[in-house]
């Protein structure tokens, strides 16, 4: 889910030397849930039970020497061992929150909480999946292969590998979202992917 929302309104949430990206003049804050599977370090096999849990994205978009990015203003997980990894590894805002997804047909029925922050919606897919076109507002919002992280003053960035996004039209009812570090009005503009496998880096300084 993608809120637009003024540039101006990220701004002072995000480190000097990371302005926010926008796309025909706005920039764009999204929030994403959905469900880890097969989570490993390199070289070791998912562990059973503790590589599969559900998680909620709060994130907007960067960039940094002309490489576009992520930039994450939260992450709940319902697994307190990936929080603590996350935070240890990489440096990001992670939390530990109480998440419930439970899947009826195509519609996924998706609750997370934690203090202060909830977001309650039901989602499901509603056309076929297609690639984003390079320059479209699509691709703007999921074609990013790095994450960006701020630690003791210092930037930080980890390369992301994924093949493109299949994303599909979606529709969603949203009951309650007070996930977003703003204010977010009006209706989100929604993707739907079924899976999406990841490879993510060691951080790196800049």
């Amino acid at each position: 889910m993608h809120w637009r929302v003024p540039a101006d309104a990220l701004r002072e949430l995000l480190p000097e030397q990371l302005p926010p990206d926008t796309h025909d003049g706005d920039a764009w804050l999204g929030v994403t849930p959905f469900r880890v599977s097969g989570f490993r370090l390199r070289s070791l096999p998912p562990v059973p039970v503790l590589s599969s849990f559900p998680e909620t994205n709060v994130r907007t978009y960067v960039t940094y020497e002309d490489k576009p990015g992520i930039w994450f203003f939260s992450l709940d997980a319902d697994s307190p061992w990936a929080v603590e990894a996350a935070r240890r590894a990489y440096h990001l805002p992670y939390h530990h929150g109480r998440i419930s997804d439970e899947r009826h047909g195509e519609t996924i029925e998706y609750r997370s909480e934690r203090t202060g922050a909830t977001l309650d919606v039901s989602y499901r897919p509603t056309g076929a999946a297609a690639h984003a076109k390079p320059g479209t507002l699509d691709h703007f919002l999921t074609e990013r292969y790095c994450l960006y992280t701020e630690h003791r003053g210092r930037l930080e960035r980890a390369e992301i590998h994924h093949a493109p996004w299949p994303l599909q039209p979606a529709e969603a009812e949203l009951r309650e979202n007070t996930m977003p570090p703003v204010a977010v009005e009006g209706d989100p503009l929604l993707h739907y992917s079924e899976r999406q496998d990841v490879v993510i880096w060691p951080l790196e300084r800049l």
